[in-house]
């Protein structure tokens, strides 16, 4: 079940943002793994690292989740957002 405002949620909420990225560290890593094991030497450092990152926007995709966000969640008492 979608909430009501999922429109508004893709355009503006900061866990889509982080996870769009998270997911395109994903796809970009082993394009580079294979560009790398090609053309220059393994760098495992390099992996290493985009590897982290990519942990670290997926734990603040989380975080950014459970975090309130007024433009999203509209005021405290329940009321929904305005969709404008």
């Amino acid at each position: 079940m979608l909430v009501h405002n999922w429109r508004a949620v893709l355009r503006r909420a900061w866990s889509v943002r982080l996870m769009a990225l998270a997911l395109l560290l994903i796809i970009v890593e082993p394009i580079y793994s294979f560009v790398a094991a090609t053309w220059v030497p393994r760098n495992i450092y390099i992996q290493l690292a985009m590897s982290a990152i990519t942990g670290l926007f997926a734990v603040a995709a989380i975080v950014a989740r459970i975090v309130f966000q007024q433009q999203i969640s509209g005021e405290l008492n329940g009321k929904p957002p305005s969709e404008g």
